[in-house]
């Protein structure tokens, strides 16, 4: 697909693709303005600009909803394309001229961003301070999806059973998922965890990740115990599961470095359940093409795999 206007890079602007692609992202004209560091008509001019060159629609838009059409989702792939194509050419530049500038954003949990990022992150500072970091966090189970998506150039997530062939992981650590509960005694947890039955964990209400790794290896458990569990909330982000064992609404699952980093540790303990739930392997992930780029792959170069 051709588009000579958009592809006329004479002045190296590429502000107009960016600012597609965080509307594309966003369908929401507030949120993308935001994160463009511009006004909302600001934006409205360049995607009305953009479908002017083009000659169609690239969305569909009213006074409450943004959708991307066929045709944007069509320039979606080719704007996501053209900028890493940019960004690759620039940064070989730069790195003939022993300099590497630019962003690199990292998706994580927020316990991944104050467990390894500091580690992670400040001899790569040292040795690159020309590369800004942006960091993201929120729920661990959208830590491959944003990847994936060419949302995250990098993020720090569980190990998938099987991870996309796209996809390149080093481990940073593993951590083992354990089972919670409040300290405080309640009719509802089990008496003896290291002996389970389906009758003791019946009615034992439980909170977990809506989804992800955790919920997986949860719902395996319950399974092979031969009960549905009994689901008092569905929370995204394992933090949040121990805040509320903290306050005794049920037995929760997180990863064990979740629970050592949380400020309410002393408030719940942990249950010694048999048989254990698998290990966590948490590492760094990235598109294998993404380490064509330079930059990426500065980043990438420097984490060493434990």
């Amino acid at each position: 697909m051709s588009h000579p206007e958009i592809c006329n890079t004479a002045d190296m602007d590429m502000r107009p693709l960016k600012h597609f692609l965080a509307l594309a992202e966003t369908l929401h004209f507030g949120r993308a303005s935001e994160a463009c560091h511009v006004s909302p008509s600001t934006l409205s001019r360049t995607i009305r600009q953009l479908e002017e060159s083009l000659g169609v629609r690239l969305f569909e838009r009213d006074n409450r909803h943004v959708v991307l059409t066929r045709q944007g989702r069509s320039f979606q792939a080719y704007a996501r394309d053209t900028l890493e194509e940019w960004e690759r050419l620039r940064q070989s530049l730069m790195r003939e001229a022993r300099t590497l500038t630019g962003e690199i954003s990292i998706y994580c949990s927020v316990t991944a961003s104050y467990s390894f990022l500091y580690e992670l992150l400040s001899e790569f500072r040292t040795h690159h301070p020309g590369i800004e970091l942006k960091l993201h966090t929120g729920d661990p189970a959208q830590s491959l999806p944003r990847v994936l998506a060419g949302n995250e150039d990098m993020a720090i997530t569980p190990r998938p059973r099987q991870a996309p062939d796209a996809l390149a992981f080093k481990s940073l650590t593993r951590s083992p998922l354990v089972f919670i509960a409040p300290h405080e005694a309640h009719d509802w947890i089990p008496a003896t965890p290291e002996s389970p039955s389906a009758e003791q964990w019946r009615e034992v209400p439980m909170i977990l990740s809506e989804a992800g790794l955790s919920r997986q290896f949860s719902d395996t458990w319950f399974r092979a115990l031969g009960v549905a569990p009994r689901i008092y909330a569905q929370v995204a982000g394992h933090e949040a599961i121990v805040s509320m064992v903290g306050l005794g609404f049920g037995v929760g699952v997180v990863p064990r470095i979740v629970l050592d980093a949380s400020p309410l540790a002393e408030r719940v303990r942990v249950l010694p359940v048999k048989p254990e739930l698998p290990h966590y392997d948490v590492g760094l992930c990235v598109l294998e093409r993404r380490l064509k780029s330079p930059l990426i792959a500065a980043l990438w170069d420097e984490v060493a795999e434990r």
